[in-house]
């Protein structure tokens, strides 16, 4: 049985006793899209497909660093980090194509600690597309760097004079992708394997920098692969001894590491495009406009969502193929939505605001439930930018935050926001990056240190 055929527990089980495993591995992903796991006993897992296993629900109550929060009330020392209930998702199940043979299922947190899960706050806004007769699809393209380093020698160099795998600014180069082809071909067969297929790799502009479009599906599992095709790519990568990264801007010198969204909606009823009209400007349609609206006029109090880190904030400045406000335009790279015009089956928004390092199940929630608010609302986008969207003035109300701080703030404060996840969610998600603000101003950097350590 080919793996991606599961789609009952019976399947599950079949494979997995057909197999002859003795342990089959189980993953979850955190709030930072961080994925979590373990290899779990065959007898273990057969038990846990009818009735769920438990998993320390630390996982939602510490940062990328493990740094237990102290300001959230979901999860802490005050409630003993206990375990929480997990549920196996059976239809997950993939092969890893380096463990000889070995499963791997997805699994999603369930009862109370659903409240504050990242795959469930997703899953909750597709279900609310549904109740609206609309059938989400989407894609991600991410841009990631990869190092000639290793785990232990970008802490020995303390993350400075890193060696890129190729050299110089080469976007869609044929040389490099030639020269590199055993990588880029290990990356495709990965990505096929796993069941993330890719539309398109190439080279981006900078020194060892790639750029990969995750083929469409339907919006949630669309969020599973790009948070798997994350993953593998960084296991991969140090698997070949180099090292992947996918945080937004890691030198001031280069662009910053975009994770791009593609998003389109199909009348469930009829199965045709919810987004094309061919007699409408730019075959937009009705829903399409207000669609977009909605996702340009929620934009500011969701970015928390999209900019999860302090350094996200590093990449949004103009100039650098990262949107400043909530613009949008037709195909107009500047703006921070990229309305594609096409046909029955092309016709979709690009939200070019989130940057590589945010978790795809949130970023994707937020930009999917941005826009279905503006159909319910019946909003009307504002005046479409065209040119250059950077050497522009917009309006006060579509200047984005500019620190995670002040993300936060407005997620909490967002009406919007709390409608569409549940104030559990928005509670526990602000309070965290929070806490990663706080983090961050609790050490001091290089750039204080050369400034002021001798001349202030």
């Amino acid at each position: 049985m080919n793996p991606r055929e599961v789609k009952t527990i019976q399947d599950a089980r079949d494979i997995v006793e057909k197999r002859g495993l003795s342990h089959v591995k189980v993953g979850l992903f955190d709030n930072d899209g961080v994925m979590r796991g373990k290899y779990m006993s065959r007898e273990k897992f057969l038990s846990s497909l009818d009735k769920g296993f438990a998993f320390c629900d630390v996982v939602l109550g510490w940062d990328v660093k493990d740094q237990l929060y102290d300001n959230v009330q979901y999860t802490g020392w005050h409630t003993g980090y206990p375990d929480a209930p997990v549920r196996i998702l059976p239809d997950s199940c993939r092969d890893i194509p380096f463990e000889d043979g070995m499963l791997l299922f997805l699994a999603e947190f369930a009862n109370g600690a659903e409240s504050v899960c990242p795959r469930a706050a997703l899953r909750r806004v597709v279900e609310k597309a549904n109740g609206m007769g609309l059938l989400p699809f989407s894609s991600l393209e991410y841009e990631f760097f990869l190092f000639e380093e290793t785990p232990h020698s970008i802490r020995e160099k303390g993350f400075r004079d890193l060696k890129p795998l190729s050299p110089g600014w080469f976007g869609y180069s044929m040389l490099r992708n030639s020269v590199h082809a055993e990588l880029y071909h290990q990356i495709i067969e990965l990505s096929e394997g796993m069941d993330f297929p890719l539309e398109g790799i190439h080279t981006e502009t900078g020194p060892g920098v790639i750029e990969a479009a995750i083929a469409v599906d339907e919006s949630l599992s669309s969020a599973d692969k790009a948070a798997l095709f994350k993953t593998f790519i960084k296991v991969l990568a140090q698997r070949n001894g180099l090292m992947a990264t996918f945080m937004a801007k890691w030198s001031p010198d280069y662009p910053g590491q975009s994770g791009h969204i593609h998003i389109s909606l199909r009348d469930a009823e009829s199965g045709k495009s919810a987004f094309f009209d061919p007699d409408q400007p730019f075959h937009m349609s009705d829903t399409q406009r207000h669609f977009v609206a909605g996702q340009q006029r929620l934009m500011p109090e969701l970015l928390a969502m999209l900019a999860p880190t302090v350094n996200s904030y590093t990449r949004l400045i103009p100039g650098f193929w990262a949107p400043t406000d909530a613009t949008w335009g037709v195909e107009n790279r500047t703006t921070a939505l990229r309305v594609i015009p096409g046909n029955d089956a092309s016709q979709r928004v690009e939200y070019r605001l989130g940057s590589a390092d945010a978790n795809p199940y949130l970023a994707l929630a937020a930009a999917l439930g941005a826009g279905l608010v503006g159909i319910e609302q019946g909003w009307e986008p504002e005046p479409m930018i065209e040119g250059n969207a950077y050497e522009q003035s917009h309006p006060e109300h579509q200047a984005l935050p500019r620190s995670l701080w002040e993300a936060a703030q407005r997620l909490k404060q967002s009406d919007a926001a709390r409608s569409l996840f549940g104030d559990a969610f928005v509670e526990h998600y602000a309070a965290s990056r929070e806490w990663e603000e706080r983090e961050f101003r609790r050490h001091i950097t290089d750039w204080e240190l050369e400034r002021y350590f001798e001349i202030i």
